[in-house]
C-alpha cells in the first residue's frame, strides 16, 4: 500500500518543489491561489501546457517510478514509439532502470488512478522506468523535448527523495496507523464472525441433571436447523418427543426409527400430522443408543432419550461418520 503513502508525498510535492521562477509566475498568473492556476512544464511552444509531472510519479517493488504512457505524453509521442525505441536499444535498459508491471501491480495503479481506467481492460501491462531509465530515454530519444523534459523529470525524482528524507517520521507514523488499521479491521472480522457462530450447535458436550430447559433448548435448535429431512433412532416415544419434533420447519419430512410399537404411537402420529404433517414410524428393534440425523448429512449421538433430556446426566457428540452407513441399517 506504499502507492497511497506516495500519493501524499507528490500532493505535498505540488508546492513544496516550485523554484523560485516557477514562485513567480505562480504569484503572477495566480494571485497566490493554487486552486485557480495549475503550473505547467512549458515544451515548444510557452502558451501550450504540458501535463504534470508529479502527481505521476508511483512507487513500485520500492522503485519510484513513471508510467510508459504518462512519459510518452509528456515526450509528446505516441506510447508504442517509445517502447520501441527502448526495444531497440534494450542492452542500456536493465530490470533497474525499466520493468513491466504484473497484473496485481495494473491493478493496484488502476485502483488509485482514475485517469488510468482505461488500462484496466489493456491487452498488455504498461512498462514503467525509474530515474535511471527517464535519464537514459533523453540519450536514445535524441530530441529537445526529450531531453528538456527529462531534465525536470529528474527534477521531480531529486525532491521527492528530499521531501522523504526530510518527512521519513511522517512517513513511519503513516506506516504504523496503517498497520494498526488492518489489525483493527482483522479484530473486528473476528468479532463479526463469532456473532455468526453465535448460534451454531456445539459438535460434543454434556449436560448435567436438572439441565432440564437447557437441554430441550439444544435438541430443539438442532430440530429447526433442518432444511429437508430428520431422521431420529429412539426407542421411547412419547408426547415430550413430539412436542420437540413440532418444532420443525413446515417442509422438513420426520422419521421416527424406534422399538416401541403400540396404538397410542398410531394415535399420536395422525395427531401430529393432523397439524404439522410429514411424521412416519418405522420399527427397528435392533438398536440400542440414540442417534439424530439432521438433512441425511450430520449425524449426532445422544446418551439419553428425547423424552428424558436433562433429568440424568448425558453427554452427546456430533459423529464423523456418512449418514449413509447408519441409514442403511434402519432403513
Amino acid at each position: 500500500m506504499y502507492l497511497s503513502i506516495n500519493v501524499i508525498m507528490i500532493t505535498a510535492l505540488n508546492f513544496y518543489c516550485l523554484t523560485m521562477e516557477e514562485m513567480d509566475i505562480f504569484n503572477e498568473k495566480s494571485g497566490g491561489n493554487m486552486t485557480e492556476y495549475s503550473l505547467m512544464l512549458s515544451v515548444q511552444n510557452k502558451n501550450k501546457a504540458s501535463p504534470a509531472i508529479r502527481d505521476r510519479i508511483f512507487c513500485f517493488r520500492g522503485q519510484q517510478v513513471m508510467i510508459d504512457r504518462d512519459i510518452a505524453e509528456l515526450y509528446q509521442i505516441e506510447t508504442k514509439v517509445l517502447n520501441q525505441t527502448v526495444k531497440r536499444n534494450i542492452e542500456r535498459f536493465p530490470d533497474t532502470f525499466r520493468f513491466q508491471l504484473n497484473d496485481h501491480e495494473k491493478n493496484e495503479l488502476v485502483t488509485y488512478c482514475d485517469r488510468l481506467a482505461v488500462l484496466k481492460h489493456s491487452a498488455y501491462n504498461p512498462y514503467v522506468y525509474s530515474e535511471q531509465g527517464v535519464s537514459m530515454l533523453s540519450a536514445v530519444l535524441k530530441s529537445k523535448i526529450a531531453v528538456h523534459i527529462s531534465i525536470q523529470i529528474m527534477k521531480t525524482f531529486v525532491e521527492l527523495r528530499k521531501w522523504q528524507s526530510a518527512n521519513h517520521h511522517f512517513l513511519q507514523r503513516m506506516d504504523h496507523l496503517e498497520n494498526r488499521q488492518i489489525c483493527i479491521e482483522n479484530k473486528f472480522d473476528e468479532v463479526l464472525k463469532a456473532f455468526d457462530h453465535k448460534g451454531a450447535v456445539p459438535e460434543q458436550g454434556i449436560f448435567f441433571g436438572g439441565q432440564v430447559f437447557d437441554a430441550f433448548i439444544f435438541v430443539s435448535d438442532l430440530i429447526r436447523s433442518a432444511k429437508h429431512s430428520i431422521v431420529l433412532v429412539d426407542n421411547y416415544i412419547d408426547e415430550q418427543v413430539l412436542k420437540i419434533l413440532s418444532k420443525k420447519k413446515i417442509d422438513v419430512e420426520v422419521l421416527i426409527v424406534t422399538a416401541y410399537d403400540g396404538p397410542y404411537l398410531d394415535l399420536a402420529v395422525k395427531r401430529f400430522n393432523e397439524q404439522f404433517s410429514g411424521l412416519k414410524i418405522r420399527i427397528f428393534k435392533h438398536s440400542h443408543d440414540r442417534f439424530l440425523i439432521i438433512d441425511n448429512k450430520e449425524v449426532y449421538h445422544i446418551g439419553a432419550s428425547l423424552k428424558d433430556l436433562g433429568k440424568k446426566c448425558f453427554a452427546f457428540s456430533k459423529l464423523k461418520i456418512p449418514p449413509e452407513r447408519l441409514l442403511n441399517e434402519f432403513l
